[in-house]
């Protein structure tokens, strides 16, 4: 399968350490590039995503699949501890809502 570099999530910071703008990869997250402008670390972290999913797919390992190509559903499954979600059951009874609409309005 051809994976392409240009679909995947980037996120660019500046480094006030390095003096140089760092680019990394959501979906690789143990690669980073830099550059003295956001493109220029842009275009860095872009053609090590490349060489990686190259190297990868020789390997033959799995390559990540961009965030922005998976489907999601919807749901969240979420553990809070029990005296959280009594006061939330309450809080939305309070309010006329559900507990999912109440999270959902919180967020």
């Amino acid at each position: 399968m051809k994976h392409d570099q240009n679909k995947y999530t980037y996120r660019i910071e500046w480094s006030v350490e390095d003096q140089l703008h760092i680019a990394r990869c959501i979906e690789f997250p143990s690669l980073a590039a830099h550059g003295a402008t956001p493109e220029k670390a842009l275009r860095e972290i872009e053609d090590v995503v490349a060489e990686s999913i190259r190297w990868i797919e020789e390997e033959g390992g799995v390559v990540p699949e961009p965030l922005g190509a998976r489907h999601y559903r919807g749901n969240i499954t979420l553990r809070v501890p029990p005296d959280v979600h009594r006061g939330l059951a309450i809080l939305s009874a309070e309010q006329g809502v559900s507990i999912n609409q109440l999270v959902l309005s919180r967020l």
